[in-house]
């Protein structure tokens, strides 16, 4: 864990989180009296490929990175988590080291969770072991998805979709701009991509009238016609 944190010692109720919903009411105070939370501020890495977790994480405030590193020292960004989500609970399940690294991108509040509590939970209540079993075949998908968008999709087609990926996770304001602000370079490590293509496309959508750019903030200007874009049938 990054040391550019502060334990907090104000209570943080994780009784809002869909993913304990089927916990009884003494489960969930055992969880809460169990977890640690703490502030960390933007930049703080939290755990990092091939080290050992010893619990997972919930979001309570901020968006943290989830990304592998390749041998060239390029990120690939495999999504963004937010309040609501955990994150390291796969390598934890399966016991063994992190798979991925992750990293607050804006000031965050996580609350860790031992593993030797995940194991109870599973062990004595079976809605939530399916809870749990649900978000892993979910992630599932998504890595399954973005293989084939790697193979199929054109670098414009998949920038695309990355946007209004982001919208559906992240949502838009009043004024329709993305409720996240990335550089161009997480974008593309996101897409997978060299950072050179992306300001390319980005400047292409937005003489297209797709979206318009204000520094990191992107507004999504033509949701059809972007969809449209992306090869998708909806969004």
């Amino acid at each position: 864990m990054n040391k550019n944190n502060n334990t907090l010692t104000e209570d943080v109720s994780l009784t809002g989180f869909r993913f304990f919903q089927s916990l009884t009411e003494d489960e969930m105070k055992s969880l809460n009296n169990e977890k640690v939370c703490s502030a960390y501020k933007k930049g703080s890495v939290l755990y990092k490929e091939g080290s050992r977790l010893t619990g997972f994480y919930c979001i309570t405030r901020g968006i943290v990175k989830i990304y592998k590193t390749g041998n060239d020292g390029k990120e690939q960004i495999i999504r963004f988590a937010k309040k609501g989500d955990i994150i390291a609970y796969r390598s934890l399940l399966s016991q063994e080291s992190a798979c991925t690294s992750a990293k607050t991108i804006e000031e965050a509040t996580l609350c860790h969770i031992p593993y030797k509590t995940l194991l109870s939970l599973i062990e004595r209540n079976w809605k939530f072991s399916l809870a749990m079993l649900k978000i892993v075949c979910a992630e599932l998908k998504e890595a399954n998805d973005y293989i084939t968008d790697i193979a199929q999709k054109t670098v414009r087609e998949r920038l695309a979709e990355v946007l209004l990926l982001l919208k559906q996770e992240f949502d838009l304001d009043s004024e329709k701009t993305l409720q996240i602000s990335l550089t161009r370079e997480e974008l593309a490590n996101m897409v997978g991509t060299a950072t050179e293509s992306i300001i390319r496309l980005l400047s292409e959508f937005k003489q297209d009238k797709l979206i318009d750019l204000q520094g990191r903030k992107i507004r999504i200007i033509n949701l059809p016609a972007l969809t449209k874009v992306a090869n998708l049938a909806k969004y």
